[in-house]
């Protein structure tokens, strides 16, 4: 949908309006302005006519806000941060960083946003007779929202994802069964039933001259179909991370030297002027030829024992004179100094350590804590996408490989922590051992 423009911020939390927004803010203010128009008539100018019908679209629209606000205010107390609310098209949405860790959490937050809705109508149509003795308008226009209000808060407790109700049913499958993948299907499978009900019902009323009340009802239908197909794919990636392991991903972007190879030859590498280095370890994933990306790592081992890794600092530190009596073996760090992962590991584990760590790669380890290859943020995203039956072009891997991030923006290390925080999977205790 994209983030649209930024208005302000409410307790932290940047209120976006989304440039479809304004499609639905003319529409409403025309639907207003013809109903004034029939229960106004005569008591108002047409300009003032069309000025109370923006007024009460402005009105309904702060009504929404309110109604996302609810989530958001549950939602902080309940530990997770909220990135945005933005107004579009068909309402308004609050994007958070994570899910609630619990399902009582999930179910506090999903049920805010009604409970507000309701409130709101049942308090604007309960001063809908002092207003009427202010202004016939006023009373008028606060009928129409309280009733508006009203209605916004029983269709959002529909069953079925995305609307609030369908949250509310995961949550609660979530308490009972103890699984939150469980709620999410259950709650996907309401939502999908209840989008082609309201597609199948749009087409006939649009076939029966229904205008524009078959055609919200089709594009809600859509949007919704749309929101289903995307949560199945969420749990399909979700179970990716977990069947997967980084044995079945990882690459080798490392180099092997001889301890006793001389920093000259190093900066030859380096400048990538000297011959190719011969495969090391039997087992090792073959050599990555993508040049694209951070550099190769440089592993040093000594008639075969694994010696440490050396990086670029001693060029940058030691005189060019000295280059051809120093050997690399004099200038290693240990090879505990870099992030590492078992080759057993599930996908989730290394999506969670790159992004935690904010690590460019992860060097796999064998079950002897041997070094086995690498594994990246590309290696990931295009194994996930394997499994959702896609393939990319070369260009696009490509792309990811330069910059080292998840093809097609995919964000993994935010889902691998949202698992985390569901309960999902079990967080990364161990230690990696060598």
């Amino acid at each position: 949908m994209g983030e649209g423009w930024q208005l302000l911020t409410i307790r932290g939390i940047p209120l976006r309006i989304h440039p479809s927004w304004f499609v639905i803010l003319l529409l409403a203010t025309l639907g207003f302005q013809q109903q004034y128009a029939l229960s106004l008539r005569g008591q108002l100018t047409p300009a003032a006519l069309w000025a109370v019908a923006l007024v009460t679209s402005l009105a309904l629209f702060v009504s929404v806000l309110l109604h996302e606000l609810g989530h958001s205010l549950v939602a902080l107390r309940q530990g997770v941060k909220v990135k945005s609310i933005t107004l579009f098209l068909l309402g308004g949405v609050a994007s958070v960083e994570r899910e609630c860790s619990t399902a009582r959490g999930a179910l506090m937050v999903a049920a805010a946003g009604p409970a507000v809705s309701l409130v709101l109508g049942i308090g604007l149509l309960a001063s809908t007779h002092a207003a009427s003795h202010f202004t016939p308008v006023l009373g008028q226009v606060v009928e129409r929202l309280g009733a508006l209000n009203l209605i916004l808060g029983l269709f959002n407790l529909l069953p079925g994802l995305p609307l609030d109700g369908g949250l509310i049913v995961k949550a609660l499958v979530w308490e009972f069964s103890g699984s939150q993948r469980r709620g999410v299907e259950v709650a996907n499978a309401c939502g999908r039933f209840l989008s082609l009900f309201a597609v199948g019902l749009g087409t006939v009323l649009l076939l029966r001259g229904g205008g524009i009340g078959g055609a919200w009802l089709i594009l809600l239908g859509w949007f919704g179909l749309g929101a289903a197909r995307n949560q199945k794919q969420m749990l399909v990636v979700q179970q990716a991370l977990k069947d997967l392991k980084v044995k079945d991903v990882a690459q080798r972007r490392f180099r092997v030297l001889e301890a006793d190879t001389s920093l000259r030859e190093l900066s030859r590498i380096r400048l990538g002027t000297a011959p190719p280095i011969a495969e090391a370890g039997e087992g090792t994933p073959p050599a990555d030829k993508d040049t694209n990306g951070p550099a190769d790592w440089l592993l040093v081992c000594d008639r075969g024992r694994w010696q440490g890794v050396i990086d670029d600092a001693p060029l940058q530190a030691l005189p060019v004179q000295c280059w051809d009596r120093e050997r690399v073996g004099d200038h290693l760090q240990p090879l505990s100094s870099l992030p590492a992962i078992p080759e057993s590991a599930p996908l989730w584990q290394a999506a969670l350590q790159l992004e935690d760590g904010n690590h460019q790669r992860l060097l796999v380890l064998s079950p002897a804590g041997l070094p086995y290859g690498t594994v990246e943020r590309p290696e990931l995203g295009e194994a996930v996408l394997k499994k959702l039956g896609l393939r990319l072009p070369a260009n696009l891997l490509s792309a990811a490989r330069r910059e080292n991030g998840y093809p097609l923006g995919m964000a993994l290390g935010q889902v691998a922590r949202g698992m985390v925080s569901s309960g999902e999977v079990s967080p990364l205790t161990d230690k990696v051992t060598r």
